[in-house]
């Protein structure tokens, strides 16, 4: 069993650290873009996963097979339209996601096409890793559209909605994480994104 579960760990590993350090180079590249330069400032902007792992996200990831990065440090102030830029950054960190489970199942279909040209010792243990991650990539990317804070769907929500709107997501977010933690043990966070991660992957992988 132990050494199940260091073959999961070696072959989730890479695709994991590889979704969260992109999403999170993405915000800090999109609000460079705009103006912030506090990710650059304080060496965020890098797709070293090193500069972005949190210790809980990695400890819950050995556990749980679920983890997280720490956010990258983005000040609205550097924004010409706060709002409006932050949805923006927001985006940029599903959408990168989204990227790169379109990019993990062309290197599936491409793996399994030229099959009989990789040593099997080095097919498999690849071929696993892209095929997780498209379902990681597409867990995470529509997990994080959710508009509750402090997820990213919130603040591209805020783009669209009305000054109240906006203060209301604004005195939401320290109950946030009550309120996901809440949605995670009654299953509805599950039964609201499975269905849309079966039909990407579906799609993905026709």
């Amino acid at each position: 069993m132990g050494n199940n579960l260091i073959q999961q760990i070696a072959i989730l590993a890479p695709p994991f650290l590889l979704a969260l350090t992109f999403h999170e180079f993405c915000h800090g590249y999109v609000a460079w873009k705009l103006g912030d330069p506090t990710a650059q400032e304080q060496g965020r902007l890098t797709m070293n996963p090193l500069k972005h792992l949190d210790p809980l996200g990695v400890l819950a990831f050995i556990i749980m097979k679920i983890g997280w990065a720490k956010p990258v440090p983005v000040n609205p102030s550097y924004f010409k339209n706060p709002i409006r830029d932050m949805m923006w950054v927001s985006l940029a960190g599903p959408g990168a996601n989204f990227s790169l489970a379109i990019l993990s199942a062309v290197a599936v279909k491409g793996l399994l096409a030229t099959a009989g040209f990789i040593p099997e010792y080095v097919l498999w243990p690849v071929l696993n890793m892209a095929a997780a991650g498209v379902w990681i990539n597409l867990m995470l990317g529509f997990f994080n559209l959710i508009p509750i804070p402090p997820l990213d769907g919130s603040r591209i929500l805020s783009g669209f909605l009305p000054a109240e709107g906006v203060l209301f997501m604004r005195k939401m977010e320290p109950f946030g994480f009550i309120v996901l933690l809440l949605l995670f043990y009654l299953g509805v966070i599950s039964k609201l994104m499975m269905p849309m991660i079966n039909f990407a992957h579906s799609l993905l992988a026709g």
